[in-house]
């Protein structure tokens, strides 16, 4: 996915960084507290004793489910092969609200491909209900269909808005693509929580933390990969079909130095790293004095290409590149 903050190109870094400040990886747990698509958390799975990984939204949880909590491998073609055969639903939910072919004027998808979101997204909770998948199953193909609908969303990358006219991407017909994980022994862990109150009932050995920087919400950026996902009954809000969602202290500036302060004071981590840019509502001295409080601080930079939504993006901003500070803490 082309996701918002997205540390897939910075991973090898960051792992390397980890690797050089608290030793080999090898028997230690680690925990990716705000996960979102679980790139970080993905790079050391078959390296560490143990991930633990926690996101608040929904989407991401069940992304997380499958690219870390699952570790097993099973049979699967015949399931994606039965979904993407599957006689279409004429009435869904997604093609009701979120194509114009429904009731309203959202273009978020083709015609074609909400009707196939719902159908798919429905058969799968029949198999659910039925268990007739296991629980494995279950994440793996609702997975499956969330990246397989974002290559076809007709957006600018995020769901903040829909395009007037179909984009070239998004006239594809949807096929399910499964979302396949790495395999390896050990069980990993999961959670769907606010991290200030998680990080209260955890423990292990490198804690690493890539909360939001700004004031973006990921629960409106991505509302309709949460629908998706919980695929339950309400009212779409505006013209963009937002629902009620999670406003995170992170993106407050009021907020942030305080919430942020409570998770390395409770956190039962040896050593704590935090990836922040040059763009966030803390400034690197604020984060650095934060940190100095509880341990050894140390510091490491990494200039990066910035993310774009899309070409008209740079009319807010004419960088091309940003930093990204990887803050570093051996806590007493």
């Amino acid at each position: 996915m082309n996701y918002i903050g997205s540390k897939f190109k910075l991973s090898s870094w960051i792992k390397d960084t980890i690797k050089n400040s608290s030793g080999e990886l090898e028997d230690k747990v680690f925990c990716d507290i705000f996960a979102g698509t679980g790139a970080v958390g993905r790079s050391v799975k078959k390296e560490v004793k143990q991930v633990i990984t926690n996101d608040l939204e929904s989407y991401s949880f069940v992304l997380n489910k499958n690219y870390i909590g699952n570790h097993i491998g099973f049979a699967y073609s015949h399931l994606i092969d039965e979904l993407n055969s599957l006689d279409l639903k004429e009435d869904g939910f997604i093609y009701k609200n979120y194509c114009l072919g429904g009731h309203g004027e959202r273009q978020y998808f083709s015609d074609i491909n909400g009707k196939k979101i719902d159908t798919i997204r429905t058969k799968i909770d029949e198999w659910q209900k039925a268990q007739t998948i296991s629980p494995s199953e279950y994440y793996f193909l609702l997975a499956s269909l969330i990246e397989s609908a974002d290559k076809v969303a007709n957006t600018a990358s995020v769901y903040g808005a829909y395009l007037k006219h179909i984009k070239k991407s998004a006239s594809k017909e949807l096929i399910l693509e499964p979302a396949l994980f790495e395999e390896n022994e050990n069980e990993h862990k999961v959670y769907n929580e606010d991290a200030n109150e998680l990080i209260k009932k955890i423990e292990g050995d490198i804690l690493y933390l890539d909360p939001p920087y700004n004031q973006r919400q990921y629960s409106a950026n991505y509302h309709l990969l949460n629908t998706i996902t919980l695929y339950d009954d309400f009212v779409p809000i505006g013209k963009t079909g937002l629902r009620e969602y999670n406003r995170s202290n992170y993106c407050k500036k009021n907020e942030v130095a305080k919430s942020f302060e409570a998770l390395i004071k409770n956190a039962n981590f040896k050593y704590i790293f935090l990836s922040y840019n040059n763009e966030g509502l803390m400034s690197a001295d604020e984060v650095r004095k934060i940190m100095e409080n509880y341990g050894s601080y140390d510091l490491k930079t990494k200039e990066y290409q910035r993310f774009k939504a899309d070409k008209t993006e740079n009319r807010n901003h004419k960088a091309n590149m940003t930093y990204e500070y990887l803050h570093i803490l051996e806590k007493k």
